[in-house]
C-alpha cells in the first residue's frame, strides 16, 4: 500500500514507518521537525526510513492548508497514520496555543485531505488523557469520556469527535487509538524514562511526582506499532446494533472505530523507578513532590475490543521494555 504518516520523525511515527517499509509499503513521511525537543533524535530516527528506497520524506507543518493538499493531491495515499501532534500534558499547561493549531487545526486539514482524497482509512492518534477524572478501572473504550484534566486532552477527544462527523457526513473510515504511556528505544526525551536515566546516569535527582504512588499502564513501543499496523489493516465499517437510545461511544452506524492501546498492567512509578535502577546498576536519588496538575493518578487499559476485532494485545513486560531502553540509550549516547 501506500501510506501517509504524518510525525514521521517521532517517537511511534518513525517506528512505524519503519515496519511498514519492512513488510513492502511505500511511505510518505510528514514531519516539521520541530524543536520541541532534540531535533537532532529527530534526525537521527529520520536515517533509519531514509535508508529504503521506497521512503519519501517531506517537510512541512499540518497547520499549512494549502502544501498539505498538495502531498495529497500529488502523492494519492491509500491510507493515513496521523500521529503529528503537540504532545505532553505538562507543556499544554504553558503553551497551549501550540496544541491549538497542532491538533486541532492540523487534524482539521488533514481529514479535509483525506476526505477530498478518498482515502481508504484514516487511523489517528487519541490518548489515554481522554479518559481524564474518570475512576473506574480498568478504562473501556465504551465508558463517557466528557472530564478531560488537560488541554492537550481535551483536543484528542475533539479529534475522535472530528472523526466522528467525517465517518457519518462523508463515509470516511477512521479509528482512533487510545495510547497508554509509550516508551522503549528511541523514545521522547521529555517523557519519564527518559528523563530519569538520564539524571540517574548523571547523579541528578529526579522528580518523582504523587510522591511515586501513582500506577500507569506503559506499553512498549513495539507493541503500540503492531498494534497500529493490525488496526490499520481492519477497516471498520458501521455498527448495525449501535442504537441512538444507548449510545456507545466506542463505535457508530458510521464507519467509526475507537481502541485501547495499553499493556493492561498497570505498574507504579516507584515499581518502574526500581526496574530501571536495576537496568543502570545505580540508585536514584528521589525528590517525592504532589500530584502534578493535569495528571491523573492511575490508568489501566481494557484492550477487549482490540482482541476482538484484531486478535492482538500488547505483552511486552516492563522489566523487559526498559532493559532495551537502558541499552539503546547506552549505545546512542555512548554513556
Amino acid at each position: 500500500m501506500k501510506v501517509l504518516v504524518t510525525g514521521s520523525a517521532g517517537f511511534i511515527g518513525s517506528a512505524l514507518a519503519l515496519r511498514l517499509l519492512e513488510r513492502g509499503d511505500t511511505v510518505i513521511g510528514v514531519d516539521n521537525l520541530n524543536d520541541y525537543y532534540d531535533v537532532r533524535l529527530k534526525e537521527a530516527r529520520l536515517k533509519r526510513t531514509l535508508a529504503f528506497p521506497n521512503y519519501l520524506d517531506i517537510r512541512l507543518d499540518i497547520a499549512d492548508s494549502l502544501d498539505l493538499a498538495e502531498v495529497f493531491q500529488v502523492h494519492r495515499p491509500e491510507r493515513v497514520v496521523h500521529l503529528a501532534a503537540q504532545a505532553g500534558v505538562r507543556y499544554s499547561l504553558t503553551n497551549p496555543m501550540a496544541y491549538v493549531q497542532s491538533n486541532l487545526v492540523g487534524f482539521a486539514n488533514l481529514i479535509e485531505c483525506c476526505r477530498h482524497q478518498g482515502v481508504e482509512h484514516l487511523v489517528y492518534a487519541s490518548s489515554s488523557s481522554v479518559y481524564g477524572a474518570n475512576t473506574r478501572l480498568p478504562f473501556s473504550v465504551h465508558a463517557n469520556v466528557d472530564h478531560p484534566l488537560s488541554l492537550y486532552a481535551a483536543t484528542k477527544k475533539a479529534n475522535e469527535l472530528m472523526a466522528h462527523t467525517y465517518s457519518h457526513l462523508y463515509g470516511l473510515p477512521t479509528t482512533g487509538l487510545r495510547f497508554f504511556t509509550v516508551y522503549g528505544p528511541w523514545g521522547r526525551p521529555d517523557m519519564a524514562l527518559f528523563r530519569f536515566t538520564r539524571a540517574i546516569l548523571a547523579g541528578e535527582p529526579i522528580q518523582v511526582f504523587n510522591h511515586g504512588r501513582h500506577r500507569r499502564d506503559f506499553t512498549y513501543i513495539e507493541d503500540i506499532v503492531e498494534g497500529i499496523i493490525r488496526v490499520l489493516d481492519h477497516i471498520p465499517t458501521g455498527d448495525p446494533n449501535w442504537s441512538g437510545l444507548d449510545p456507545d461511544p466506542a463505535s457508530s452506524q458510521a464507519p467509526y472505530r475507537i481502541y485501547n492501546i495499553g499493556n493492561s498492567q498497570p505498574v507504579e512509578l516507584l515499581d518502574y523507578i526500581r526496574v530501571l535502577e536495576d537496568c543502570l546498576g545505580r540508585r536514584a536519588q528521589l525528590e517525592l513532590l504532589p500530584l502534578q496538575a493535569g495528571d491523573v493518578p492511575d490508568t489501566f487499559a481494557d484492550v477487549t475490543d482490540l482482541m476482538r476485532d484484531t486478535g492482538y494485545r500488547p505483552t511486552t513486560p516492563v522489566s523487559v521494555g526498559v532493559a532495551r531502553f537502558v541499552e539503546w540509550y547506552r549505545a546512542f549516547y555512548g554513556v
